[in-house]
């Protein structure tokens, strides 16, 4: 009988350490735009939201995030690409935290500390294009370690 607890114990533990895969998260989805999204950091998903899909084409518009940190961020570097049919077509980076020079109220933040970002953010674009796109965002620290790192899916079904 032990002998057959200690395999499914086993089984157990092997499936888990196995699935380390996060579950795909709904951003929105309307009538013609759905924005989904899932972190690609095997050790930490987080937490993602807008009121409407048809919000992300006016000029600004309100997000909710939140994650607790697993490194501390002293520095800050954010990395976007656009991909399309599964090639990269646009890349974007930045540094958003850097001494001295800081662009986001949570710069300076320790290892441990919940992270909550609720407010307005700007894109720029006054449609999206038909089509399917992934957008993969990884955020690292000065350590180039990861901080947060997540693709997002956006399918659009209206031709403007």
């Amino acid at each position: 009988m032990k002998r057959s607890n200690v395999f499914v114990l086993i089984l157990v533990l092997l499936y888990v350490d196995a699935s380390t895969e996060w579950p795909t998260h709904t951003v929105c989805k309307e009538d013609n735009l759905e924005i989904h999204y899932k972190s690609c950091d095997p050790q930490q998903d987080f937490a993602f939201s807008i009121d409407r899909c048809s919000d992300i084409t006016a000029h600004t518009f309100n997000i909710r995030a939140a994650i607790v940190l697993r490194h501390s961020i002293k520095e800050l570097y954010v990395k976007i690409d656009l991909i399309i049919s599964g090639k990269t077509v646009l890349t974007y980076s930045d540094t958003l935290c850097e001494p001295g020079h800081s662009k986001l109220i949570f710069c300076g933040k320790k290892k441990g500390e919940h992270l909550y970002y609720e407010g307005p953010v700007t894109l720029g674009i006054k449609e999206i294009p038909q089509g399917d796109y992934t957008i993969s965002a990884k955020l690292t620290n000065e350590d180039h370690v990861t901080v947060a790192c997540a693709d997002f899916t956006m399918k659009n079904y209206l031709d403007y």
